[in-house]
């Protein structure tokens, strides 16, 4: 008897192969040039798309501003449309609600910051000589020059930034033609997205018809939902922040205790890095103003507060959606800080965020283009189950037997 025939994989019959060597070549060749071709048109769009909106910021920015503040002011708004009143009424008494706050925060405390901010540049220059006298001592005994170029750094960047904080929050708008039209435009704008924003979904479905619009629509609740969550936990841990650092700082009678309480406020909608930086500037204020023990309480604090962020407020007030990984934030923040300033700084995580939310929704319709679809249960001859004869009927007779 003879044993089983191996097959060769791959060979005919005649013992040849069934592709030459150059074809398989000749092939992964042609795939990595048409993926290459496909890498480098998305290059070119994205190098398209950002000189547009370069061009394009001045108009771009507001209507980025007043998504954002329509976000925070949309669930006010819908209360309000619950209750029967017609939008453009509840739109208006939303917006003229938050004018009448803001324009208070901005009466008590932006007089305060804009007087105090050249002190606060001057003390923290001077916290950063009283760091650089304590490292050149033991036991570190770093040499001058090893420090100049960082300390001379530091201090020119602190005393530029004077009156880019007294400026206040806007500092970043220096691209528009003035604050008083963005802050007009988006004023305006967010009024009609307030009113109007039910009717955006609708017509962007009828404009891109039912098989497209339908994806649009789902991509665009998911951005409004991550963005929404985004900005509304952004303000709730700012404010924790900012109050709890800003209670120790008066409690110890730190210098420019408002002024830093603010900027922890302002800082927190910065990940990471905004909360980093305000924490830090806080120290060094305390250490000039109070000495070193007050300084290492203050820092005490500010890890504390920042424990309390990381562990608890974050992951239990975060939108789960966002789903960003602490590189990519980083690496978002500083690119958005280098392309358009504070106001990149601020708005690269939720661009990234809503990037995302595409990216994944894409990946969602890929995996259930090429899901397997489920086949048809056949009867396994090896599984199958004899029924027991009825009574009374004869039982056919096994042929092998």
């Amino acid at each position: 008897m003879s044993g089983p025939v191996k097959k060769t994989s791959g060979a005919q019959p005649n013992g040849k192969p069934s592709r030459e060597r150059g074809d398989v070549i000749g092939g992964g060749i042609l795939w990595l040039a048409k993926w290459s071709l496909c890498i480098v048109a998305i290059a070119a769009g994205a190098w398209v798309l950002g000189t547009v909106t370069a061009r394009l910021w001045v108009v771009i920015l507001p209507v980025a501003l007043a998504i954002v503040v329509t976000t925070i002011l949309w669930p006010s708004t819908r209360w309000l449309t619950q209750h029967k009143l017609r939008p453009a009424l509840a739109a208006s008494i939303t917006l003229l609600t938050f004018v009448a706050l803001l324009a208070g925060v901005v009466a008590l405390i932006v007089p305060s910051v804009a007087d105090q901010a050249p002190e606060l540049a001057d003390k923290a220059t001077a916290g950063v000589n009283q760091v650089r006298n304590w490292i050149q001592g033991p036991p570190l005994r770093l040499r001058d020059e090893q420090l100049d170029s960082a300390v001379e750094a530091i201090v020119g960047r602190l005393q530029s930034s004077g009156a880019q904080i007294a400026s206040g929050v806007f500092t970043g708008v220096s691209t528009a033609t003035s604050l008083l039209i963005t802050v007009f435009l988006v004023l305006v704008l967010v009024f009609f997205f307030l009113k109007d924003g039910t009717r955006f979904l609708p017509w962007m479905h009828r404009v891109f018809g039912n098989r497209s619009g339908r994806h649009v629509e789902a991509v665009l609740e998911r951005v409004w939902a991550t963005l929404g969550g985004f900005i509304r936990t952004q303000a709730i841990v700012s404010m924790v922040d900012a109050v709890l650092i800003g209670a120790a700082l008066f409690i110890l009678d730190v210098p420019l205790a408002l002024v830093l309480s603010v900027i922890t406020f302002i800082g927190g909608f910065v990940p990471m890095v905004g909360a980093f930086v305000a924490g830090a500037l806080a120290v060094l204020v305390a250490l000039v103003g109070n000495g070193l023990t007050t300084a290492l309480i203050v820092l005490g604090v500010v890890i504390a507060v920042q424990q309390l962020e990381g562990n608890v407020l974050q992951p239990v007030l975060q939108s789960r959606s966002m789903e960003l990984h602490a590189v990519i934030v980083l690496l978002s923040v500083a690119a958005g800080g280098s392309l358009y300033g504070i106001t990149g700084a601020f708005l690269a995580v939720p661009v990234v965020a809503m990037v995302a939310v595409v990216i994944r929704y894409i990946g969602e319709q890929i995996d259930t283009a090429t899901a397997t679809p489920p086949e048809a249960d056949e009867p396994d001859p090896d599984d199958a189950v004899v029924a027991p004869p009825s009574p009374g009927s004869a039982v056919s007779p096994d042929p092998s037997a």
